[in-house]
């Protein structure tokens, strides 16, 4: 089928429209309690629990990408437009975790702003940085390096039944303490982190706070000011159900001067000098972004933060964190085994059984998605999701522990 220049020109204009579409927001019931799965297709296809590894993403998000490519097909873009874009951007997601938009900045990966800020610190030989068991595996690869290129010794403060707090780190923390850093929510068994007390033992010993938010932002209200974190990084690609290869990065107004770009390129610059000399920014987080940024997932970014604040990112978590306790109540009933400690509000649900690799078989047979590791089974309730998508996925692990 051949389509002419008017009908794409028309084509393009209404998904640009479309880009720009509201969540749904059809009357709340027990099929659609936040009234946004219409938004979600796979819905219609599987039951998806596993938002916790990679989140399907609305259509308003999908239209926004569409929408960006379109355009692109048939204009010639301007460096100035997208730059405004990425500002745009900064703006809602520095309002969606309370800071400013000077303080952030758009990174590629989140395991890149933990690089940053582990490489700002002037590290001596004897230095320690101290992180938990629970925190994501890039954080043990990045500061084992460390240890190995720098004698900066790591200190890992053991989980008790899942749970680590501030008195599981003090003993750890001392005058040699430049970092602590931890995952806000465990990718291994949901455990939420509870920020503040954790900012406030290591301010007191003058480090600085780093929070892998990759599970945190997007599923509850995240509020880096009355968390005390100096710095986090979020992939958006989960709770921000939004694209690959762009993460907000935040850097706390009062350290930007102590972290430092690791790397530089033609973003960097503030003002040229003769003789090819250069003022590089340095007053914002801005200065972290340094070359060209893949743009059509920034405006997809912008999309899914419009949509994340249509819905209501309050609302989102009491109603994820209530189907967690139903599943979570339900695999009790059935002698699981929790490795999600009781009382933890977010959505993610780990647990074991000896026969997770058959269980596994059966949940795929039964197109419900979840994440199998091992002994471990990993099971995250996402907006769309139903108090009959968890009542699907017990229907599965009934008789099976």
């Amino acid at each position: 089928m051949t389509i002419d220049r008017r009908s794409f020109i028309a084509t393009a204009t209404s998904l640009a429209a479309t880009a720009v579409l509201r969540p749904t927001l059809a009357v709340p019931g027990p099929g659609d309690p936040l009234g946004v799965r219409g938004d979600f297709p796979i819905t219609a296809k599987r039951t998806y629990l596993n938002t916790a590894y990679i989140a399907p993403i609305p259509r308003q998000v999908l239209a926004a990408g569409q929408s960006f490519m379109e355009k692109r097909s048939l204009e010639p873009l301007s460096v100035g437009d997208l730059l405004r874009q990425v500002g745009a951007t900064r703006g809602k997601f520095a309002r969606l975790i309370n800071a400013s938009p000077e303080e952030v900045a758009l990174l590629y990966a989140t395991s890149e702003g933990e690089n940053i800020v582990a490489n700002s610190i002037p590290w001596v030989a004897g230095d320690n940085v101290v992180i938990d068991d629970l925190h994501y595996d890039a954080a043990f690869v990045i500061y084992r390096q460390l240890e190995a290129r720098q004698g900066v010794q790591l200190r890992i403060a053991p989980n008790r039944d899942g749970v680590v707090e501030a008195r599981d780190m003090e003993p750890l923390i001392d005058a040699r303490t430049r970092l602590v850093s931890v995952a806000w929510v465990s990718s291994v068994n949901g455990y939420r982190h509870d920020m503040r007390p954790i900012a406030d033992l290591a301010h007191a010993h003058g480090a600085i706070v780093y929070a892998d938010a990759i599970q945190a932002v997007g599923m509850f209200p995240v509020d880096v000011q009355a968390s005390g974190v100096d710095a986090l990084c979020c992939g958006t690609y989960k709770w921000l159900v939004s694209g690959f290869g762009v993460a907000p990065f935040y850097v706390r107004r009062e350290v930007l001067d102590r972290i430092k770009p690791d790397r530089f390129g033609a973003f960097s610059v503030e003002r040229e000098l003769p003789d090819h000399q250069f003022v590089l920014r340095s007053k914002t987080a801005g200065k972290f972004t340094y070359a060209t940024l893949p743009f059509v997932e920034v405006y997809q970014l912008a999309a899914s933060l419009d949509y994340l604040e249509q819905v209501g990112v309050s609302r989102i978590e009491a109603h994820t964190v209530a189907l967690a306790q139903r599943l979570q109540n339900g695999l009790l009933a059935q002698g699981y085994r929790l490795v999600t400690p009781p009382g933890t509000k977010t959505s993610i649900v780990t647990f074991r059984t000896a026969k997770a690799a058959e269980l596994g078989t059966a949940l795929s047979a039964a197109r419900v998605d979840t994440t199998v590791r091992e002994q471990e089974v990993r099971v995250s309730a996402a907006l769309f999701n139903t108090e009959e998508d968890i009542d699907r996925i017990l229907s599965v692990t009934h008789g099976r522990s």
